[in-house]
């Protein structure tokens, strides 16, 4: 039975590991303040316990230390569940993978849909750079 009970926490352990890929806020009003705070615009990542392409895009390119380290940079990091989180008024839930670039007040700078490998993640990047 212990035995049983170990692999039962351990598999607990996994799911929720999964669920949490990215161990970022999910808090909109706290980064609203961070990122007022900081003079930060907010990189939100929005997506689904249930979708194939944001796990995806969650694994391949947002818990790779360098991409972090870019975000960080500029931008306090968010990620929303439409499944779990409230998600704030005017800001589209379909389709995901969806990206949104705020300013410390909400307002959108910039938002696009779809996974990307690193590389394209970082062209993305440079493409709010230069809407802004």
């Amino acid at each position: 039975e212990r035995r049983s009970m170990m692999r039962y926490f351990i598999l607990v352990a996994v799911f929720i590991s999964t669920l949490s890929a990215l161990n970022w806020s999910s808090d909109y009003e706290a980064a609203l303040k961070e990122a007022k705070k900081e003079k930060k615009d907010i990189y939100l990542f929005l997506g689904s316990e249930y979708c194939k392409y944001c796990d995806k895009f969650k694994e391949e390119v947002l818990i790779k230390d360098e991409v972090i380290k870019r975000l960080k940079k500029s931008y306090v990091l968010l990620y929303l569940s439409r499944d779990i989180d409230d998600i704030p008024a005017g800001l589209e839930t379909k389709p995901i993978p969806r990206h949104y670039f705020l300013d410390e007040k909400g307002k959108v700078i910039y938002t696009t849909i779809g996974g990307r490998s690193v590389e394209g993640f970082y062209e993305l990047l440079d493409e709010v750079k230069e809407a802004k």
